[in-house]
């Protein structure tokens, strides 16, 4: 935010909406509705179902958020096998 009154929370998208909407579920249990920032939707970043986000929280309404961050996955899928080179 412009004034640096914001929250930070990490939650995780249970629902994608229609217009880049999420409903994200918090650490606490809550679920708040989500759109995602200018900077993810500049350089096309994708969210899915399961995705772990942290979020900028408005402290006037706790029902709304920004998405800022789409976490990495902390246990990766195994590396494909390597090609064989002739």
């Amino acid at each position: 935010m412009a004034d640096g009154n914001s929250i930070e929370v990490e939650g995780k998208v249970v629902v994608v909406l229609p217009g880049t909407m999420f409903k994200v579920r918090l650490a606490n249990g809550h679920v708040v509705l989500a759109h995602i920032s200018g900077k993810l939707r500049k350089n096309f970043i994708k969210i899915a179902a399961g995705d772990t986000v942290k979020m900028e929280m408005s402290p006037y309404d706790l029902e709304k958020a920004r998405i800022t961050f789409r976490m990495k996955e902390t246990n990766p899928m195994a590396p494909p096998p390597m090609r064989r080179r002739y």
